[in-house]
């Protein structure tokens, strides 16, 4: 059989699989969801239909069955020589939707960003979800619709997933986990074994905003301050940087923790030294205002849609300019790696002085991501 009529028959077994689904769902008729959603008869069927197999099913979800089979083969053609990076998490953020996103869209961004500041190309990505009984069909529709958008601007197929349904008090709305797949391009490596005394390093955009955005969207505040999220996938701005300085040492998203966590994550592993320029450090005025008013040092709070990047210095200012141009306007180059102090993250301030940055005690901002 010629490749092109077995391809024409796998495709049809697919859209037979698809209508075969339609016809078991049936109408979705509640307007909440029920424990019957999760129970796996007709009531289950129609949730995933008419909420989220109309809104991002495809082929590989087509296949209808308990796992999604990847044609690995095919992308190993097409990238000889390629590893598989893998990544997963879970997302708890309340309330779950905030200016700027929605847990929907975190979800997708901080799998594929995850993947991205590996030096992956994010490829597949699956999707869990854990329902609370109650929670409004229009609700969960329109965080699915947002995932939809942000798994195609991400260039990431949603191949697999799973519903469950608890009761009423046991959970807090809508929990996600996703998984995520992506290939590493031949002879990229990118780790803290790379990093050299002398380097720069790279902030994608200003920080802060996500955690900042969230606490306002709880309203336990008395502080009405227009911030948005900066939730975005960086796929994008990475490739770009790649492309440019392929040399590029390390990467990583600073979300839980911020730039201080993350910064002392790379000094503790490399034993060498960070220094960061406080006048440097893109921090948009509303949210440096909120953050002062709660007492709360922005490079403490969390991002969603910012990376960080150590760069040889050589290189410094094309990867900034490439990253800049890729859609980032805001990235800048905040500061270097040293030998001493060792093991150590300092801040040089506005007034030429010094202060240790220290890890995050406790968490000033809970359930952010």
């Amino acid at each position: 059989m010629e490749p092109k009529n077995r391809l024409n028959e796998d495709a049809q077994q697919v859209n037979n699989t698809i209508a075969r689904v339609r016809r078991r769902g049936g109408r979705l008729k509640d307007e909440y969801v029920t424990l019957a959603h999760g129970a796996g008869g007709k009531a289950s069927a129609s949730l995933l239909q008419h909420v989220f197999f109309d809104e991002y099913g495809n082929d590989l979800l087509g296949q209808g069955g308990d796992s999604t089979v990847l044609d690995l083969a095919l992308s190993q053609q097409q990238h000889p020589g390629a590893k598989l990076a893998f990544s997963t998490d879970s997302y708890v953020v309340n309330p779950i939707e905030f200016p700027g996103g929605s847990i929907g869209e975190l979800a997708i961004h901080g799998t594929v960003n995850d993947l991205a500041v590996a030096g992956a190309v994010p490829q597949f990505i699956s999707v869990a979800f854990i329902l609370e009984e109650g929670l409004p069909i229009e609700t969960l529709r329109r965080l699915v619709q947002q995932m939809k958008q942000a798994a195609e601007t991400s260039g990431v197929t949603i191949a697999t997933g799973d519903t469950k349904v608890v009761p009423k008090g046991k959970g807090d709305q809508v929990y996600i986990t996703t998984a995520g797949v992506g290939l590493i391009p031949e002879g990229r490596e990118l780790g803290f074994s790379q990093v050299q005394v002398g380097d720069r390093i790279l902030v994608s955009g200003p920080i802060a905003d996500h955690g900042m955005s969230v606490m306002m969207a709880r309203g336990d505040l008395a502080i009405d301050a227009p911030i948005e999220s900066d939730t975005r996938e960086v796929a994008s701005l990475t490739h770009a940087l790649l492309q440019a300085v392929p040399n590029t040492r390390w990467m990583r998203d600073a979300t839980r923790g911020g730039v201080a966590t993350v910064m002392n994550e790379l000094a503790e592993t490399t034993g060498l030294g960070v220094v960061l320029e406080d006048e440097a450090i893109p921090v948009r005025p509303m949210t440096r205002a909120a953050c002062d008013m709660l007492g709360i040092d922005p490079l403490y709070v969390a991002n969603e849609g910012t990376f960080l990047a150590v760069v040889p210095q050589e290189r410094a200012d094309a990867a900034l300019a490439a990253v800049q141009q890729a859609g980032a306007p805001e990235a800048r180059l905040i500061g270097s790696i040293v030998e001493k102090p060792e093991a150590c993250v300092v801040l040089v301030t506005t007034f030429g002085g010094t202060r240790m940055v220290d890890k995050l005690v406790g968490d000033p901002l809970p359930r952010i991501c």
